[in-house]
């Protein structure tokens, strides 16, 4: 605990940008492009948390190349994205926020229906969830990864973005490196945790080499992620430490769970199991009513329940500021992780169902938020990501994607 925590409403450095303050919009996916373009309903959606006060709003999941890609829809880093993009982080800067491009190769969860290809691991390894065989990466595309993360940072700064974050959490290709229970290689990117570590570095090294001090290099790294034998906290912090000492990132964003089993670790509280049997194919409905909540997990919601982990990594980092995640609701909760420690703090459903929470909470500092945690809006993502008790965003009163037009023209 820290005597003299910082104004978290007061304007802030994050390596080269300067934000307004240090309230950052999550990444969560959003579903608004169904072409892989941008739209103007994305950026509308962005640009209602930025009139609403955020510090840096954060695009969810551009994919370095379209086979890392892990739904329909995503937005691939390359010159054909570009145009759209350039309009979407202006409209954010005229708002007068910052805005983060998320990236990432989603790895054992890029389905095939959607690549084309078989999804790739640092070992083979079959997806608990949906079953599919992912083979063994080999190491000249292993250092194509690296090559593709570096190219979609030089794409994100081309299109203006203030910072990238790099997708190394939630058991995507590169978290999956870190997993003694995935990779079971027997060269320099497996064996120990230093070396399961060394794709993450190595990935953090190219895109600082290529960004400079330009834009702000951001991680999200799981502290654990619960499947049994995985990721847990006493590697992660060795993780943590071995990208603090190569200085290559300015902020660590802390998370939990994966996308590859019991994902409601990383969401905690109600499980959506009717909302998501409906949206199934209907031979899958009985099972899903049956089994999901078996197959989600069960795990109950609590403010600031990332704080008891995240609090472990304050101590080992020297140079990189970190960013507190999971349960932050209200202003109370913002100015808790700056006393633990924590240089930024970052929401995502709570600013789901209140885009403009943030001036909110610095109208009414008692101003206590409406988001119930009933998490439906998980189910959204597969139409348009939205709070279900918000009527504009559930009815599309902003735009919605049947009439949205292009922004890339």
């Amino acid at each position: 605990m820290t005597d003299s925590p910082p104004d978290p409403f007061a304007p802030s450095a994050l390596g080269p940008v300067r934000l307004r303050n240090r309230i950052i919009k999550a990444a969560t996916s959003e579903g608004r492009s169904p072409h892989g373009l941008v739209t103007d309903d994305l950026i509308a959606f962005h640009r209602r948390f930025a009139e609403g006060g955020v510090g840096m709003t954060t695009v969810a999941y551009c994919c370095v190349s379209p086979q890392g890609a892990s739904a329909p829809g995503q937005i691939v880093m390359n010159d054909q994205a570009l145009p759209g993009l350039r309009k979407l982080t202006d409209a954010v800067h005229d708002a007068g926020a910052a805005i983060s491009a998320q990236l990432g190769h989603a790895g054992v969860v890029a389905p095939k229906k959607l690549t084309g290809v078989t999804a790739v691991a640092p070992s083979r390894f079959v997806n608990p969830t949906s079953f599919a065989y992912c083979r063994e990466i080999r190491r000249d595309e292993i250092a194509a990864v690296i090559d593709q993360f570096g190219r979609a940072a030089q794409t994100a700064m081309d299109a203006g973005f203030d910072a990238v974050e790099l997708h190394f959490g939630h058991l995507y290709l590169p978290s999956s490196f870190l997993s003694p229970l995935i990779n079971r290689r027997r060269d320099q990117y497996g064996g120990d945790i230093d070396n399961r570590s060394r794709l993450v570095r190595e990935i953090a090294q190219r895109v600082r080499d290529v960004v400079d001090d330009r834009v702000a290099v951001i991680a999200k790294v799981d502290m654990d992620d619960g499947l049994p034998g995985s990721i847990w906290i006493d590697e992660a912090l060795r993780t943590a430490q071995l990208l603090d000492a190569d200085g290559t990132l300015d902020a660590l964003e802390l998370t939990q769970g994966s996308s590859v089993y019991r994902p409601m670790y990383l969401f905690r509280g109600d499980v959506p199991v009717r909302e998501f049997a409906a949206v199934m194919p209907p031979m899958l409905r009985p099972g899903v009513r049956l089994m999901g909540k078996a197959a989600m997990g069960s795990y109950p919601y609590e403010d600031l329940y990332m704080l008891p982990a995240a609090r472990q990594f304050v101590p080992v980092m020297q140079n990189t500021k970190l960013i507190l995640l999971g349960g932050i609701t209200n202003r109370g909760h913002v100015e808790t992780g700056m006393r633990e420690g924590f240089e930024f703090v970052a929401m995502g459903r709570a600013l789901l169902r209140e885009p403009d929470l943030v001036n909110t909470m610095v109208a009414d500092p008692a101003a206590r938020s409406r988001c119930t945690h009933n998490n439906k809006c998980m189910v959204t993502v597969f139409g348009r990501t939205h709070c279900v008790l918000d009527p504009e965003q559930r009815y599309g009163a902003v735009v919605s994607n049947s009439v949205a037009t292009s922004a890339q023209t």
